[in-house]
């Protein structure tokens, strides 16, 4: 062993340290305590303050090195074991969590017990046992043949268990005719069933209850983007109600429907039409569905699958075209007219009115319009567009600039109203020299380990780089809070809505790049989405999340790192633990009843203790007409969301 090691070298001076201090503590010779004092004063102002100092950076260091070995352990729990951890952890809820998936009851106040089991379910208890833990690898389950004399009952324990299924057991009882023990599980073959085998049987029967009398949760689907042209008229009214007929006859809740800023003041500013809208509300009101809004201030058809391209009104890109720094730009300079930039919200640039002001009248302007619809209970919420597609981000990765999934997309911070904002902030900081962007941050298609910033132990960590990182997610939250606290006044006693991304790419990795270019400050070592919900609670919004419906096996990209189930729980959690209302909607279209499985699972986490759920569910897909959709599917899953399920998923 090295003696210069530095750790070893920290226990020794503590030993030594605990030593001394247990001498000067016994009782000494008058003459010996006199001596000892006369020495440590004389000691006291130089070495010992040396020794003082320096042991308080090896505390620090250690503490570091635990932090970050602490840090680690509950990234890989939630990560890799789907563990439901709140995002500052201790070690309480670590021991709660790990006493959960092995069956436990744990209670608030700690009080931890175990269920009991009666006799007449147990065999059906170790079945649904394997079942929680056939994910983890190839389980199997084996009759027990020994024979025992002159003993009790035995509880059996198959050996190639881990030791987190150790509730997957088999009872065996002797026989007191032959002596012999038969096992009651219903699993009665003597030789040990493989994985599949299991999960077929298994499934057969557990399925066909897990949903059934399960919280109830609304199911709203979108309307499709292009019901209204661009003059703001219906489209095809009679189209329109067959569709809904459709869609009544699925039990679905309500519909969603899109008001397109680019519409409605296309063409000159304060000059709302609202014709189109109106007629279709209507239809929606004779078929008595509820009935949820979007206020949607950015362009449709950037991203999307949707074949409408409906962009910004033409007013806006009139004074694009001379201020191009009304919209978002990337390091080169490039423009992305997707939707405004944030630096311009508490700028008048807009024919003398600023970006928050712009989407207050647009807001106050359909309430007042639809007042009818509000005070009947039609309108049951509205949904304000806080970014690209609707969601609260940056367009750090969009397809028009050439970005291709997995990159890690760029940084969105170069119009000269967010570049003054990041000199203040730099100003303020007493760093002026920080007022720029990364400039080793890569391109939109670049991995994080070929960047210096995103790479481990990279720029993004250091003091700069935290500077630049907080500032650049505190400018979206920032936004999101101008924005809503007019939204909260135009529409007073309404649900309003904001939908959360859910950037899932890099997510294995430190830095977790992708989330960082789109404004959520979400390293392995800090929770980005809580300052962000702490905005939303505020304003008593409900956070709608973007549920995927996919897992691991899906990607095309599995060396991107990919964590869509660990993002989406911390997500969530973090939602959960700030009193927040959540609600879910997916972004790829479902053809098959596996990945409705999963959007229920999200939706209604079986084995959440606290009964968390979601207030409702959007579900986006083509038109039911197009003949593409699989109706038996969708009205299963359904059921599913309405605890009404009464077969096998």
């Amino acid at each position: 062993m090295n003696n210069t090691n530095e750790d070893v070298s920290a226990q020794d001076l503590e030993l030594q340290s605990d030593h001394s201090s247990d001498y000067l503590a016994q009782p000494q010779p008058r003459r010996l305590r006199g001596f000892a004092a006369t020495a440590a004063g004389t000691n006291s102002t130089g070495k010992g303050k040396k020794e003082r100092e320096k042991e308080k950076e090896r505390t620090k260091l250690r503490e570091r090195h635990r932090r970050a070995i602490t840090s680690r352990m509950l990234a890989g729990l939630r990560q890799y074991g789907n563990f439901p951890l709140p995002a500052r952890a201790d070690m309480n809820d670590v021991l709660a969590a790990l006493a959960r998936e092995a069956g436990w009851i744990v209670k608030a106040d700690g009080t931890t017990y175990r269920q009991s089991i009666p006799p007449s379910q147990m065999g059906s208890f170790a079945a649904r046992s394997v079942d929680s833990q056939l994910s983890g690898g190839s389980l199997r389950t084996c009759s027990v043949k020994e024979t025992l004399e002159n003993q009790p009952p035995v509880l059996r324990i198959d050996e190639c268990l881990s030791p987190a299924s150790i509730d997957s057991v088999v009872i065996a009882e002797r026989d007191p005719k032959n002596g012999t023990y038969a096992s009651v599980s219903p699993i009665n073959s003597v030789d040990c069933l493989e994985a599949d085998q299991l999960m077929q049987d298994i499934h057969s029967g557990v399925h066909e209850s897990d949903f059934n009398c399960t919280p109830y949760v609304p199911v709203y689907i979108k309307l499709p983007a292009g019901i209204i042209n661009k003059f703001c008229q219906l489209m095809d009214p009679e189209g329109i109600r067959q569709e809904l007929i459709h869609i009544k006859s699925l039990n679905v809740d309500g519909v969603v429907v899109d008001c397109w800023w680019g519409i409605v003041e296309g063409w000159s500013p304060q000059k709302y039409v609202w014709s189109g809208y109106r007629e279709l509300f209507n239809i929606i009101r004779e078929f008595k569905l509820n009935l949820q809004v979007v206020m949607a201030f950015y362009e449709c058809g950037g991203n999307d699958s949707s074949d409408a391209l409906i962009s910004l009104p033409q007013w806006v890109l009139d004074i694009g075209k001379d201020n191009q720094d009304i919209f978002f730009t990337d390091r080169e300079g490039r423009r992305n007219t997707e939707c405004l930039s944030w630096g311009i919200d508490k700028e008048r640039v807009l024919k003398g009115r600023t970006g928050i002001e712009v989407y207050f009248d647009m807001m106050r302007s359909f309430r007042t319009e639809f007042d009818d619809l509000f005070t009947e209970g039609l309108i049951y919420a509205v949904e304000v567009g806080l970014g690209a597609s609707g969601e609260l981000k940056y367009p750090s990765f969009s397809e028009r600039m050439g970005w291709r999934y997995p990159g890690i997309g760029e940084f969105q911070c170069y119009d000269k109203y967010l570049q003054h904002s990041l000199r203040t902030a730099a100003k303020l900081r007493g760093h002026s020299f920080w007022a720029r962007g990364p400039d080793n941050a890569g391109h939109y298609n670049s991995m994080p380990h070929e960047t210096g910033f995103f790479c481990e132990r990279g720029d993004y960590d250091n003091y700069y780089g935290r500077f630049f990182l907080h500032w650049y997610s505190q400018t979206l939250i920032d936004h999101a809070d101008n924005v809503l606290s007019l939204a909260s006044l135009a529409f007073e006693e309404t649900k309003i809505i904001v939908k959360v991304p859910a950037v899932h790419w890099w997510y294995k990795t430190p830095s977790h790049a992708a989330e960082l270019t789109a404004g959520y400050h979400n390293p392995t070592n800090q929770d980005g989405y809580s300052p962000v919900f702490e905005v939303l609670k505020k304003y008593a919004v409900t956070m709608k999340f973007v549920c995927l419906g996919f897992n691991l096996s899906d990607q095309k990209a599995n060396d991107s790192l990919v964590d869509p189930e660990g993002l989406s729980w911390q997500v969530l959690n973090s939602a959960w633990e700030r009193g927040l209302v959540t609600a879910g909607e997916n972004t790829l279209f479902c053809y098959d009843r596996e990945r409705y499985q999963r959007l229920v699972d999200m939706a209604k986490p079986r084995n959440d203790p606290d009964q968390r759920h979601f207030s409702f569910f959007v579900h986006q897909q083509p038109s039911l007409l197009q003949g593409n959709v699989c109706l038996p599917e969708l009205d299963f899953f359904i059921k599913c969301m309405h605890g009404e399920m009464t077969g096998d998923l």
